[in-house]
C-alpha cells in the first residue's frame, strides 16, 4: 500500500488514535496521557474521570497497541513513538505547551517527546519509569542487569509469558486495560527491546529543562530506586514522590498522579 511506502521507507510518523475525555472551549491546561507497555489509552480512566472538567484530557494509543496502527516492520523504539506522539498532536492541532504524563514505557516516551520538541511541553508527570543505567557494567549483580535479563528472558519463552500474562489479567494484578495476544506479542517484544532494553531516557531526562515529577511505588521491582535518586540530583528540576504501590496505575496510585497532575497546573499558573 502507498500508505506503507510512506511510513515504513519515508519514515513518516504515523498518526494515533486518540481519545478526547475532557476538551472545554478555554481549557484552563491540557494533559496528554501516555500508556505502558502493552496496554491503551483505558489505562488511565480512573485518573482522568478524578480531574476537573476544564482541562483538556487527551489519552493516546501508542503505536502498535490500542487502536493504533500496528505495523510488523516497525522498531518501535522511543524515538519512533516520540514522532508519532508528535504528529498526532499536530495533527490534533492541539495549542499551547501540554503537560505529558507517563506510565512506564509511556513514561520513556514522555522523555523522548520532551528532549526532541521541547517547545510542546510544559512539564512532565512520570509514573513507574525503568530508567535503566548503561553505565551499570562491573562485574557485581546490580538491579539494571538483573531487570534487563528478566526482560530478555520474555523474548527467549513467549508463550510462558502469554500465559502469565493471562493470569495477571484474570486475578486483576495489572491494569484493566492492559491486553497481549498472540496478535500484539510481536509489538509488545519489540518495544521491549528497542525502548527499554536499549534505552537512553537515563541520561536524557537528567537534561531536561521542564518541571518534572517521578511518581514510583516502594513496592514495584521494576524501577530501581537508587536510580531515580541519581537523576533527582543531577536535574534540580526533579521532584521524587514515593507511595505505598507496585507499578500499576491502579489503587492508591491513581489519586497520586491527580495530585501530581494538580500540583503541575498550579505552577504553571504561578509562572
Amino acid at each position: 500500500m502507498l500508505s506503507d511506502f510512506f511510513h515504513r521507507y519515508l519514515r513518516v510518523p504515523y498518526a494515533l488514535h486518540v481519545q478526547y475525555l475532557h476538551s472545554p472551549k478555554k481549557p484552563r491546561a491540557t494533559v496528554i496521557f501516555l500508556h505502558g507497555i502493552g496496554s491503551s489509552g483505558g489505562e488511565w480512566h480512573d485518573v482522568v474521570t478524578r480531574l476537573p472538567d476544564n482541562l483538556a484530557v487527551i489519552t493516546i494509543d501508542m503505536l502498535g497497541f490500542g487502536q493504533s496502527p500496528k505495523p510488523e516492520w516497525a522498531r518501535y523504539n522511543a524515538t519512533e513513538q516520540a514522532n508519532s506522539v508528535v504528529a498526532t498532536l499536530l495533527k490534533q492541532r492541539i495549542k499551547g505547551r501540554v503537560i505529558v504524563v507517563g506510565h512506564s514505557l509511556g513514561a520513556l516516551v514522555a522523555v523522548e517527546v520532551a528532549k526532541k520538541y521541547p517547545i510542546l511541553v510544559s512539564s512532565l508527570v512520570l509514573c513507574s519509569p525503568p530508567f535503566y543505567n548503561p553505565d551499570n557494567d562491573g562485574k557485581m549483580p546490580n538491579p539494571d542487569r538483573i531487570l534487563q535479563k528478566l526482560f530478555t528472558q520474555v523474548e527467549r519463552n513467549q508463550e510462558y509469558f502469554l500465559k502469565f500474562a493471562s493470569v495477571a489479567i484474570k486475578y486483576k494484578l495489572v491494569n484493566p486495560a492492559f491486553s497481549v495476544t498472540e496478535e500484539t506479542l510481536p509489538m509488545y517484544i519489540q518495544s521491549l527491546k528497542a525502548a527499554i532494553i536499549s534505552q537512553s531516557a537515563f541520561d536524557d531526562v537528567q537534561k531536561l529543562k521542564c518541571p518534572i515529577t517521578i511518581i514510583y511505588g516502594s513496592l514495584d521491582p521494576l524501577v530501581i530506586d537508587r536510580n531515580l535518586k541519581h537523576i533527582a540530583k543531577a536535574n534540580p528540576h526533579v521532584t521524587l514522590a514515593r507511595i505505598l504501590v507496585g507499578h500499576e496505575i491502579i489503587g492508591k496510585f491513581v489519586p497520586a498522579v491527580v495530585t501530581q497532575i494538580n500540583n503541575h497546573i498550579e505552577q504553571k499558573e504561578k509562572l
